[in-house]
């Protein structure tokens, strides 16, 4: 039934938008691109899996995964982003350095699971199903709905009715000029990391409780998917990734359904080889919120 796939892919799209959305923070602040964001993905999961066989229930193993995916992007801004950026090398050499980060963190959850697929235990979530007008809905898919749209609120009002997000977009349109005015680059940039880490660490325990499936390299194929998602809808705006992320979501799922296998990605990289030679700023390029307005 279509519907019911039309469903399933806003659900999977809502959590590629969770995890684009991090992606397009950090580089419509900085103009960098967080090559590592796929490593603070996969952390997130780690930690919400290990808090859960420790004995913590899953609604706190959820936030601890949550936090320490942001304070894990923290600490990758400190260490490898800062000190090039300090020196005038924060483009290319932050891509390299990113990579780095990315492999790290890949090695120490592969020594730490023993290169396992770890699943969390029978019962961490409720399996529950409910009818809609014929369509079947999991509690764990409306659960998926509801907290990325109360996040995707929450982000909007903090870029766009806080004094921190006035910030936030000041240095994006020119850290310079945004000095002189007395804002704090170094508090702006900790934020922007924490942010992009913590929705790309949510991302992960959500994505982890769906499939049942945790393993080291689980954020390398959504890191790939979400460049696709922050090209097409345009770098930098989030309207532009949240409408990616639902169309890709909702794409994937119907290739998967209807057509034959492997035709999926290639459905996806034919849409942004389309975008791209039409419009090369992305469907909501300069338009609409963006996480940066403007470049320095």
């Amino acid at each position: 039934m279509i519907a019911q796939q039309l469903i399933n892919g806003l659900v999977s799209g809502a959590v590629y938008a969770l995890f684009a959305l991090g992606f397009t923070l950090v580089f419509g602040v900085q103009k960098l691109l967080n090559l590592a964001h796929g490593g603070v993905f996969m952390a997130g999961a780690f930690i919400a899996y290990y808090a859960v066989v420790s004995g913590v229930p899953f609604w706190a193993a959820a936030i601890l995964g949550t936090l320490g995916a942001g304070l894990i992007s923290v600490l990758i801004e400190i260490v490898a982003f800062r000190p090039l950026r300090a020196r005038g090398q924060a483009e290319f050499a932050a891509i390299v350095a990113s990579i780095g980060v990315d492999l790290i963190l890949v090695s120490i959850a592969q020594r730490v699971s023993d290169t396992k697929v770890l699943k969390f235990p029978f019962g961490t979530f409720p399996i529950e199903f409910y009818r809609f007008w014929g369509l079947r809905i999991s509690l764990l898919q409306i659960m998926i709905l509801a907290i990325v749209a109360v996040l995707l609120a929450a982000l909007v009002f903090y870029l766009k009715k806080t004094t921190f997000g006035r910030q936030v977009r000041a240095v994006a349109i020119n850290e310079k000029a945004a000095a002189l005015l007395g804002v704090n680059a170094k508090a702006v940039y900790f934020q922007t990391f924490f942010i992009s880490g913590a929705l790309a660490g949510i991302a992960g325990v959500l994505i982890g409780l769906s499939f049942n499936s945790i393993q080291f390299l689980m954020g390398e194929p959504y890191m790939l998917r979400a460049f696709v998602v922050v090209v097409i809808g345009g770098l930098g705006s989030i309207p532009g990734a949240v409408f990616a992320s639902l169309m890709l979501g909702v794409m994937q799922t119907l290739s998967v359904a209807y057509l034959p296998n492997g035709v999926s990605e290639m459905i996806i990289f034919a849409l942004l080889f389309v975008v791209l030679l039409f419009w090369p700023n992305g469907l909501f390029g300069g338009a609409g919120l963006s996480a940066g307005v403007g470049r320095r």
